[in-house]
C-alpha cells in the first residue's frame, strides 16, 4: 500500500524533471496500438524538454507540429479512416530525439472497467481452451491493460501498465485469475469485430471488489451527496476470495490512478460489469451514484480529448447476475432495478445513449470461482454486442432488448400484463408477485404475494388474481429475488427466445 500511494504521488506531479529529459510518449501509447478512427481526431501526447519543438508525423503522409509545455507536448492528428498498419513518430528538435511506434491501426475503441466480473479472464470462463486457441486469429482486435494501481490525486499518466498494447495470444488473454485481461472485454471486442471487420481497440482498467464511489470523481460524488467516507469492509459482498481489503475502496481512488489518466484518450464508448460490490454499500444511493458516473466520465473524456470523444459517448453495463439462492436480504434485487435509474431498462430518459446486458438468467451454482462469478461470459458479451451495434452503431434491425411491460390491468379474475414486443413465454409459478396493500405502500415483502401465470399470447401473460380486495391490489413484480431462474429458464424472453425479461416494478390500473 506505501508503495503505490508513494508512486502515485510522484506521478501526480508529472511534470518532474525526470520526465522533462526523457523524450517519450505517454504511458498508454505503444506499438500495435488502435488510435481511434475518423470521424474523430485522435489525440496523442507525451513527455519532453520544455520549450522545445515537437513533429509527429503518421507513416510519413502528414506533420503536426506542436511544442512542450511544462514538460508536457501534446497533438491532434488529422481523421484516419479505419486500418493501417502505420507508423506514429515523434521528434523533439532541442535533443534530436525521435520515438517511433510501428503496426499502429486505426479502428474503435473502447474502455472496460469494473470489478471482479470484469477483471475476470479468459481462462476462467466455460470452454476456456477453444477460446483461448481462437485468439491469435483476431490481429486486428488489440488489447491494453491498466495495472492496478490507487491515488488519493488524480493523475495525469498511469503508474505501471500491466499488459502494453499487444496483439492477442492465448497467453495474454489467459493470465492470472481476475487480475489479467477481461474476458467480456476480450469478447465483446471480438464479436463487435466480426460485425464492423476493422480494428478494434480494448482499453482494460478493472479491479475486483470495488465500489462504483472508488471509481468517481469527487465531484460526481458530491451530487449524489456522498461523503468522502471510508467504507467497512464487511460491507461487501467479497467477489473473490484472495481478494484483500484495502483502501482501493475509498472515494475516487481508482478513478484518481486508472480512468483519469486515460481522459486525454479518444474513445468510441465504454461497456462496465459492476455493482455487487454496492449490493450492501450504499445501495440505495445507486440510482444517483451510476448515471452520474456515466456523466461524469463522458463529460471529463470528451474535455480532456478537446471535444474528439463524444460528449455522449456509449455506455454498455451488464446488470448483475446472481450471487445467493432463496435471499431477498443480499441487495442484489435492488442493485439490478438501480442501476437502470430505477426505470427497469435502458436507454431510457434519465440513461441516454446508453445498453444494458440483461444476465439474471445465467446464473451458475457449479462456478469454481464462486456463484458471484458465473463462467458464461459469451453470452453476456453477446448481449453487449447487440447493445452496441444497436445504439452505439445505429443497426435499425438489431433486436438488444428483452421484453419490457407497457402496463398492468386488473380484471375480474385475473391481472394481464402487456409487454413492448412479442414473447416467448411459459406457464409456470413463483416469478410473478402482486402487491396487496390497503394503504398502497409495498415497501416491505409481506405485501407481496406470489401468484402463477395462467396464460399468455402474443404480447401478454395473465396472471392470477391473489385471494385480497380488489381495492389493496396495486404493483406487479417480475424476478425480484436474488436467483430467480435456472440457466436460460426464465419465464418471459422475446419472441426469439434469445434475449430475456428484465426484472420490473410496475403500477396495476383497474
Amino acid at each position: 500500500m506505501q508503495t503505490t500511494v508513494a508512486i502515485s504521488l510522484v506521478l501526480s506531479a508529472f511534470a518532474s524533471v525526470l520526465s522533462a529529459e526523457t523524450f517519450r510518449f505517454s504511458s498508454y501509447y505503444g506499438n500495435h496500438m488502435v488510435l481511434q478512427k475518423a470521424p474523430a481526431e485522435a489525440v496523442v501526447w507525451g513527455y519532453g524538454q520544455t520549450g522545445a519543438k515537437v513533429v509527429v508525423s503518421l507513416s510519413g503522409s502528414y506533420e503536426v507540429f506542436t511544442t512542450v509545455i511544462n514538460g508536457i507536448w501534446r497533438a491532434t492528428l488529422e481523421p484516419v479512416k479505419a486500418g493501417g498498419p502505420y507508423n506514429l513518430t515523434a521528434s523533439q528538435n532541442i535533443t534530436n530525439s525521435s520515438v517511433t511506434l510501428t503496426d499502429v491501426l486505426f479502428g474503435d475503441t473502447w474502455l472496460c472497467s469494473g470489478q471482479s466480473n470484469m477483471a475476470f479472464t479468459l481462462g476462467q470462463v466455460i470452454n476456456a481452451t477453444e477460446e483461448l486457441a481462437l485468439a491469435s486469429k483476431y490481429t486486428d482486435v488489440r488489447i491494453f491493460q491498466a495495472a492496478l494501481e490507487m491515488s488519493e490525486e488524480e493523475l495525469i499518466d498511469l503508474a505501471r501498465v500491466e499488459v502494453p498494447w499487444s496483439r492477442p495470444t492465448a497467453k495474454l488473454l489467459g493470465g492470472k485469475e481476475f487480475s489479467h485481461f477481461s474476458a467480456v472485454c476480450w469478447l465483446f471486442g471480438r464479436y463487435l469485430y466480426e460485425t464492423l471487420k476493422y480494428p478494434i481497440g480494448l482499453v482494460h482498467s478493472s479491479w475486483g471488489g470495488t465500489p462504483v464511489e472508488a471509481w468517481s470523481s469527487t465531484r460526481a460524488l458530491h451530487t449524489c451527496g456522498l461523503t468522502d467516507s471510508v467504507p467497512h469492509s464487511e460491507l461487501f459482498v467479497q467477489s473473490d476470495p484472495s481478494e484483500d481489503v484495502s483502501d482501493k475502496r475509498k472515494n475516487s481512488v481508482l478513478w484518481n490512478a486508472m480512468i483519469h489518466p486515460l481522459l486525454n484518450m479518444t474513445i468510441t464508448g465504454a461497456i462496465w460489469y459492476q455493482g455487487e460490490a454496492n449490493a450492501n454499500y450504499n445501495r440505495d444511493k445507486y440510482n444517483c451514484s451510476f448515471p452520474i458516473m456515466i456523466d461524469d466520465w463522458r463529460m471529463a473524456f470528451h474535455k480532456g480529448s478537446g471535444g474528439q470523444t463524444a460528449l455522449d459517448f456509449p455506455f454498455g453495463f451488464v446488470q448483475l447476475s446472481t450471487y445467493r439462492k432463496n435471499d431477498k436480504k443480499d441487495g442484489f434485487r435492488e442493485i439490478r432495478w438501480h442501476q437502470t435509474a430505477d426505470y427497469g431498462f435502458a436507454p431510457n430518459k434519465r440513461m441516454k445513449n446508453t445498453f444494458m446486458a440483461v444476465a439474471i438468467d445465467v446464473p451458475d451454482e457449479k462456478s469454481p470461482f464462486g456463484s458471484i462469478h458465473p463462467e458464461d461470459k459469451q453470452d453476456v458479451a453477446y448481449r453487449l454486442v447487440l447493445g452496441a451495434r444497436a445504439v452505439a452503431y445505429g443497426e435499425k434491425n438489431v433486436s438488444f432488448q428483452g421484453p419490457f411491460p407497457t402496463h398492468a390491468v386488473l380484471k375480474q379474475d385475473f391481472i394481464g400484463i402487456v409487454f413492448n414486443q412479442g414473447i416467448y413465454a411459459i406457464s409456470d409459478n413463483g416469478f410473478f408477485e402482486i402487491c396487496c396493500s390497503e394503504d398502497k405502500t409495498c415497501e416491505t415483502d409481506d405485501k407481496w404475494l406470489p401468484v402463477p401465470i395462467e396464460k399468455h399470447g402474443f404480447d401478454y401473460v395473465l396472471v392470477s388474481k391473489p385471494k385480497c380486495p380488489a381495492a389493496n391490489i396495486t404493483a406487479v413484480r417480475y424476478l425480484w429475488t436474488d436467483w430467480p431462474c435456472k440457466f436460460k429458464a426464465c419465464p418471459i424472453y422475446s419472441s426469439d427466445g434469445l434475449l430475456p425479461a428484465p426484472p420490473f416494478i410496475l403500477a396495476i390500473t383497474n
